[in-house]
C-alpha cells in the first residue's frame, strides 16, 4: 500500500483529529458552564453541542438566548458568524477525491470547522471520505464531551466558582486573536475597528438600545467589508 493511501486511511484520519478533539475538550468545557450558568439544563446544553459545531455561534447563541432574543435575530447572527464555513466546504471540493457523493458532502460539511478545514486543506493530495469522517470523528466527540463535563461541573459547583470560570472564554478569545493581529497587520486594524464600533455602540445614546444579536451582525460586517476592501487578497496567476 502506497504511502498516499495510507495516509488517507480512517485511521490517519483520527491521528489527525486527536489534537483538535483535545483542543475542542477545554473550550467546549467552558461553554458547558456558561450554557448552565444562563440557565439552561445539562442536556439542553449538551444536544446544542451534539447538533452544532461552532464555538463563536454557540457562545454567541448562549448570550442571544439568555437575553431573550427573537428568531429572526438569532439566525441572523448565526448566518453571520457561520457563513465561512461555506466557504470553508466550498474550497476543500477542490480537494475531494471520487469517493465523495451527494450525500458524503451532506454529511461531512457538518464536520467542517477551522481546524479541520486547516488540516485537511494542507494535505498534499487528495482527501477520500474515509480520511474525512475519521478527521470529524474525534473533534466531534471532544466538543460534545467537553460540553458535558463543563455543564455537570457548572451545575455542581458554588455559583461563585462556576462564574468566575466564565471568564476563561476571554482568555480563549484574546489566545485566538492575538497570535494573528501580531503577524498580519490587516487583521489587526479589522480587529481594532471591530471593538471601535462594539464600544460605540455600546456607549451612544440610542444605539446602545440594539441587542446584542445586532451588535454582534453589525461588528462582523462592517469590520470584515472593511477589510476586504482596504486589503483584498491578492490572486496569484497560475
Amino acid at each position: 500500500m502506497d504511502t498516499a493511501k495510507l495516509s488517507n486511511s480512517f485511521l490517519s484520519g483520527i491521528k489527525d483529529g486527536i489534537p483538535i478533539g483535545l483542543g475542542y475538550l477545554s473550550v467546549s468545557f467552558t461553554f458547558g458552564i456558561m450554557a448552565v450558568n444562563s440557565g439552561l439544563p445539562v442536556w439542553i446544553a449538551v444536544l446544542i453541542s451534539m447538533t452544532n459545531l461552532t464555538s463563536a455561534g454557540q457562545f454567541a447563541g448562549i448570550g442571544l438566548i439568555k437575553a431573550s432574543a427573537p428568531y429572526i435575530e438569532m439566525a441572523l447572527a448565526q448566518l453571520v458568524i457561520n457563513l465561512r464555513y461555506s466557504l470553508m466546504s466550498l474550497s476543500l471540493t477542490q480537494k475531494t477525491d471520487k469517493s465523495f457523493n451527494t450525500l458524503h458532502r451532506l454529511i461531512l460539511s457538518f464536520g467542517i470547522t477551522d481546524e479541520v478545514f486547516a488540516v485537511a486543506s494542507g494535505k498534499a493530495h487528495e482527501i477520500g471520505t474515509k480520511y474525512m469522517y475519521g478527521l470529524v470523528t474525534i473533534p466531534y466527540l471532544g466538543w460534545a464531551a467537553g460540553t458535558l463535563m463543563g455543564a455537570v461541573a457548572g451545575s455542581i459547583l458554588p455559583d461563585s466558582v462556576s462564574s468566575a470560570m466564565n471568564i476563561a472564554i476571554y482568555g480563549m478569545f484574546l489566545a485566538i486573536i492575538i497570535p494573528p493581529a501580531k503577524k498580519v497587520r490587516p487583521v489587526l486594524w479589522v480587529i481594532i475597528l471591530s471593538v471601535a464600533i462594539s464600544f460605540l455602540l455600546h456607549y451612544t445614546p440610542y444605539l446602545n438600545k440594539l441587542s446584542e444579536g445586532f451588535i454582534i451582525i453589525i461588528c462582523a460586517l462592517v469590520a470584515s467589508g472593511f477589510g476586504a476592501l482596504v486589503y483584498p487578497v491578492e490572486e496569484v496567476a497560475k
